[in-house]
Formats: structure tokens, sequence, C-alpha cells
């Protein structure tokens, strides 16, 4: 199929950007490479795309203040291969899951998060990374924490009039570590089920806290508080029974996730602690 018939604009500002949007029927054009298969199966029909590349102001890419900031037209791929992702290891562990090289050429880091797939890596490391997300609108600027920017699949906290513009992921602090593994039929493929995690320890080795984010298992990203059952593999049985909720299909049944989603959680838990604990070393 062909996109239905819509409007190109290619504005210079942000301001201008939230002025084509301000009639709610534009659409957002980064990367594109979420919107545009969207558009071909007309899935979509917005009047107006708008284009945001050649706003300079939302090009930004630099550690400050302890977060990294990563504004809405850095390709994936120019944050793949920046120095500044370092601060952010768990970005590094996941980017190369991400679609395969020549899509991270072109996708944006925060046309993912605005997409809002649940089988997205992006979302779910922000949202394991309590990474904050800052929309601009015709009321001005607001953040949003990643947990509540994802309100169901596909959809997100902000409105057709509204832009992401940036989202800022905290640097990693001393004495943690992270895990990310996910299962699919084929590299670069959805994941049936995935599992970020970060797990921090004091000085003794001890577990301070410990966080585990699920993906591609339920319409959201879903994130819960692991501490006092990072190494118990009965809890994580029944947290995986909590959180996969998300209906079984030709790839897998809801029962097949849930087993994939706890080994998973089990093995990247294990590796966060044992990473946490080399680093206070």
């Amino acid at each position: 199929m062909k996109p239905a018939p819509f409007a190109y604009v290619r504005p210079g500002t942000l301001d201008d950007v939230l002025a084509e949007l301000d009639g709610g029927d534009g659409k957002v054009l980064a990367g594109g490479q979420s919107l545009v298969p969207v558009l071909a199966m007309r899935l979509g029909r917005p009047a107006t795309l708008v284009d945001i590349g050649s706003v300079a102001a939302l090009g930004d890419l630099a550690v400050s203040d302890g977060m990294l900031r990563v504004g809405a037209t850095v390709r994936q791929r120019r944050l793949e291969r920046s120095a500044d992702a370092a601060a952010v290891p768990l970005i590094g562990m996941a980017m190369p899951f991400v679609g395969h090289r020549e899509l991270r050429s072109r996708g944006t880091v925060c046309g993912s998060l605005a997409h809002a797939d649940p089988a997205a890596e992006l979302p779910a490391v922000a949202a394991c990374l309590e990474a904050t997300i800052e929309v601009a609108g015709p009321e001005g600027r607001r953040r949003v924490p990643a947990g509540e920017f994802f309100v169901g699949a596909m959809t997100t906290g902000a409105s057709a009039q509204e832009v992401v513009t940036a989202v800022e992921f905290p640097v990693a602090r001393p004495g943690e570590g992270h895990g990310f593994g996910e299962i699919a039929r084929r590299h670069g493929d959805f994941a049936l089920a995935g599992v970020v995690t970060r797990v921090r320890v004091g000085d003794d080795g001890a577990v301070l806290d410990a966080r585990l984010t699920g993906f591609g298992v339920s319409d959201t990203p879903v994130t819960r508080d692991v501490t006092s059952i990072v190494d118990d593999g009965d809890a994580l049985g029944d947290l995986a029974r909590e959180v996969v909720d998300t209906g079984g299909d030709g790839h897998g049944s809801t029962g097949y996730r849930r087993r994939l989603f706890r080994v998973l959680a089990a093995r990247e838990l294990a590796r966060a602690l044992r990473a946490a604990r080399k680093e206070r070393t």
C-alpha cells in the first residue's frame, strides 16, 4: 500500500513546529523508521507531516549535572557511537538490539520513546533508569517521568499538539550495575520477552536498591522494585505471573513468555549484581 495524501513542512524553529501542530492533525517526523511504515499501511492518516530535522536546538547530546541529555533529532546510531553514552551503561547494552544498524542510522532515540511500542528496548531502558522526558506544547514545556509517559500500547502522555524535545537519562552512580536481555525470533525482531535491570550495592556488597523492567510482556514497560527478591527464584516466578499479561500468539503463548521472563530476570539481575559488586571493589 501507499500512504494517504499528506502535506509536508520542515520548520526551522521549535515555535514553528508547535504552530504546525496546533490544529491537532499533524504528525511529527524525526527519523521516520516507525512512522513511515505506519503511513504506508494507512494505519495513520495525518494531514501534515512536520519534519523536525532542521531544528538545531533539538540536536543536543551531552552529559551535564549527572544527566545524559539526548535531543529529539539525535539518531540512535549517533548515541550508540558517542563517548558520552558510556556514562549510562544500559544504553550501550541495549542499543545493539534496537532493530538493525541501518535502522539505527536513521531512527531517533526520542522517536522510539514517542512511538511507545511495548516490545521496544529504549522505552524499557528509560523506565528502568527513571529517565525524564521533556515535552513541549502550546502551554509550554513540561517534564514527565518515564514511568508516567507510557500509558498504553503505542500511546503516551503527550497530546497531538505536543512534541517530545529531549530525554534525560541519569548517569550511573557508584556501586551500580546493570543487565539487559531479550529473546526474539531473529536478531533485530521485536522481543518476545525482555528484561532490563539496575542494581545498586553498598560498600559491603549488600543490595541497597534493585529495579527490573520487563518489555514485550504487557501494553507498556512494566517496572518493579525487586530489592528483596534479587536472588529468589520462586519470587521471580510469582513476579512473572503478575507482570506478563500479554496474550499468546503464533510466536509464543502467555505461559511461554512467563518462562522466558523468569529466566531472563534471574540472569540479568545476577549480571547486574556482579557488575555492581565489581564496581564497588
